[in-house]
């Protein structure tokens, strides 16, 4: 290794390390490899390393936590697990298994595995022997202390280090709320704070993040965020036109068609990966692009990868994808999104606007790993053709102008901030049971003290907590007996006996999809599919041949035609900041490079839209029997405006970037905001108490509905941001004096 100037990193590692870099013909660490060496070593606080996919970020956690316990083992101190790293994945722990073994073996560290996937003799041997390293789900963990629960101050008493690979996918989600609650279990267990490094590529508020990452610590957490320029960046936005005249039957549409047609001449004989925004979306598109190699006589490459397929048929296409013998694209979800190691692919492409801003950075860094290889990215947007009676918000082409906006956003290094808002009670009521099984019992107290007082629900209060104990024991989740204990009740027993009692999200009762003996994936069958349904999944055609409903079976066999199924799931939350950035978009008269004609003339129809309606200095607009509201807010914001303005007797929808308000006069709404802004803002949770559907994750449905009212306002309303946007529309629209 050249070491001019001279690496400091470099003298903090293990010998053993150091011979493994000089291996790897590594010239020079890289610079969060370098500056976090010393934090991580000498183990006394919380770090945090942020840089781009494919810079080095786990090596520089992994290097010197495996040189202190490299040294550690030699003197033979440190019974136990070494280090616990916990990943969103099963397909990333499999990934990296390997490759950490690999640097691991030469020290004389073990590296383990645990969850659903992996071998039982491995999870044994952790039970048994515990060292070394391991690689563990949520999902897993919980079930560790759940099942295991008398081990866990063995298994974790020697612990050094905890590693959260991939921190912004926990952030502000269900799961993210029982991976703190799990981390702050495993240090009592091991009777001490144990320092915590987190991974991330895409965090748009450092403080956030690390306020997640230790709960009321934050302060203290270092962050170690990369200062090397980015690689080339090539990138191209497409626009196409949806027709308003539907296609013949047997016919496709032509923005799919045209589409489909650029993505087949262009990525053929690559490798590459095609986002789409939802499942169904990955099987029409697999499936268009087999049909062209069809009928093109070429290799069918075109693969679709989501989470609904089997697990063995993911892993082919992954291995594929490594396979430099054989290119292949690879149509995907979020499912190759995060960290696995699919090989350097040529090229990456989005179909429709991306769902967030970090999302986009995280596909994006997907491309451009091989050295001097630039990050190639192509978007695909199509908006319907201007016909008479077009809706209002369609002429503005939002899903080009939202495209551009997080575009922009990304190069400008900004992501969404992390969502902290929320009460998690859903994962509250999972640890709670898993804590009174875990322990053979706990009173009120010690839960509360666990938990809230010192744990990560922080946010809920005793009165709150005790409310949500009531809850639990109404519907016999808990059950207290004369001394005070709290155990788990006849519905709680219940659910922790059954596998997906460990998982804090929604997990469906799927039928089995089979062909000819091998099972191709699991869908989720909200009406009925009868024998002689035509499906496309997994990227090709099929019939349904039977439907076992005991079984939960669906047994295929090929087709000549077929349709998507419908897939549940909604695309992310769209920001403040992204809805901001489009207005300044449309008022601005800057044409980004990155367009092809299509997508010039698309933003040029957006703009004299927006324009020839008033938009720069009007916020409320008639059309036909309806008012349009365009506040220029996030989805939040947007949330909260549409549940005051009905809680006020109007009937309101949101539309993408208006709300439509039914039955009104602009004049008769603009007269309701301005009274609005005049008073007071409403409460929250009386605002929430108007909302019909609330339930929202996983264990809601034990809640009742006056925690439901204060757990939705949490998560899903923004009064605040909500009644700044209605004083700026009273200003904007109010009349000239």
């Amino acid at each position: 290794m050249n070491e001019n100037p001279p690496s400091q990193a470099y003298a903090l590692y293990h010998p053993a390390i150091q011979r493994w870099i000089y291996n790897q013909g590594w010239d020079r660490l890289r610079d969060v490899q370098e500056r976090a060496a010393a934090l991580i070593s000498a183990g006394e606080r919380d770090v945090i390393i942020a840089s781009a996919t494919a810079s080095g970020k786990t090596e520089a956690a992994l290097l010197p936590i495996l040189s202190v316990l490299a040294r550690l083992h030699a003197q033979g101190i440190g019974a136990g697990v070494g280090a616990l790293t916990v990943s969103p994945l099963k397909a990333l722990i499999n990934d990296q298994y390997d490759r950490i073994a690999g640097l691991a073996d030469p020290l004389g560290l073990r590296v383990h595995r645990w969850h659903g996937d992996a071998p039982a003799a491995g999870k044994a041997r952790v039970l048994r022997a515990p060292d070394g390293l391991l690689l563990i789900t949520p999902e897993s963990l919980e079930a560790l202390f759940v099942r295991h629960g008398d081990r866990a101050g063995r298994i974790f008493g020697g612990l050094r280090y905890i590693v959260v690979d991939e921190l912004h996918s926990f952030i502000g989600t269900e799961r993210g709320a029982q991976l703190q609650a799990l981390l702050h279990r495993v240090e009592r267990a091991a009777g001490r704070r144990i320092p915590r490094v987190a991974l991330s590529a895409t965090l748009g508020d450092f403080a956030g993040a690390a306020e997640f990452l230790r709960p009321r610590g934050g302060a203290e957490v270092a962050v170690v965020s990369s200062t090397e320029p980015g690689g080339e960046i090539r990138l191209q936005v497409r626009g196409y036109l949806d027709p308003a005249t539907p296609p013949p039957p047997g016919e496709e549409p032509g923005d799919r068609a045209a589409i489909a047609d650029h993505l087949f001449r262009t990525l053929r004989g690559t490798d590459n990966l095609v986002f789409a925004n939802s499942r169904a979306a990955v099987e029409v598109y697999a499936d268009l692009l087999t049909q062209r190699a069809v009928r093109a006589n070429a290799p069918a490459r075109f693969l679709a990868h989501h989470g609904s397929l089997s697990k063995e048929v993911r892993e082919h296409v992954e291995e594929r994808l490594k396979d430099p013998a054989t290119p292949v694209t690879a149509i995907c979800t979020s499912t190759l999104e995060l960290g696995i190691d699919v090989g350097s692919v040529d090229s990456v492409a989005q179909i429709g606007a991306p769902p967030t801003v970090s999302g986009l950075r995280q596909r994006l860094g997907r491309s451009g790993r091989r050295p001097g290889q630039p990050a190639v990215l192509r978007v695909y947007v199509a908006e319907p053709e201007l016909t008479p009676g077009i809706a209002q918000a369609d002429t503005l082409r939002p899903e080009l102008f939202q495209t551009v906006a997080m575009i922009e956003l990304l190069i400008a290094a900004w992501y969404e901030p992390p969502d902290d808002a929320g009460l998690h009670l859903s994962a509250l009521i999972q640890q709670i049971l898993s804590i009174t099984a875990h322990q053979g019992g706990a009173t009120a107290g010690e839960l509360f003290a666990t938990l809230c007082d010192t744990g990560p629900f922080r946010r809920v209060d005793q009165g709150l907590f005790l409310r949500v104990l009531r809850d639990m024991g109404r519907h016999q989740l808990l059950e207290q007996h004369p001394d005070g204990a709290l155990l788990p009740g006849r519905e709680g027993e219940r659910l922790l006996g059954h596998y997906s009692f460990y998982a804090s999200f929604h997990t469906s009762l799927d039928y089995r999809l089979v062909a000819d003996g091998y099972t191709l994936g699991s869908l989720p069958v909200d009406r009925p599919i009868l024998p002689g349904t035509l499906l496309i999944f997994s990227g090709a055609r099929w019939r349904v041949l039977s439907v076992d409903t005991a079984q939960r079976l669906i047994e295929l066999t090929a087709a000549e035609a077929g349709k998507p199924p419908v897939f549940p799931g909604t695309g992310g939350e769209i920001a403040d900041d992204v809805r901001q950035r489009m207005f300044q978009l449309y008022r601005s008269g800057d044409v980004p490079r990155y367009l092809d004609a299509t997508a010039r003339t698309l933003l040029a129809e957006g703009r004299a839209a927006f324009h020839a309606y008033g938009h720069a200095t009007r916020r409320i607009f008639a059309q036909d029997q309806e008012t349009l509201l365009f506040p220029w807010c996030g989805d939040r914001i947007m949330n909260t405006l549409v549940a005051v303005l009905g809680l006020h007797g109007l009937t309101v929808g949101q539309d993408g970037l208006a709300i439509t308000v039914a039955r009104c006069t602009p004049h008769r709404l603009l007269g309701l905001i301005t009274n609005l802004v005049a008073g007071p803002a409403p409460d929250p949770v009386a605002v929430a108490a108007t909302i019909r559907t609330k339930q929202h994750d996983k264990y809601d449905r034990y809640l009742s509905e006056d925690l439901l009212d204060v757990a939705y306002a949490a998560r899903a309303l923004d009064v605040p941001g909500a009644w700044t946007c209605l004083t700026g529309l009273a200003d904007i629209t109010a009349p000239p004096p």
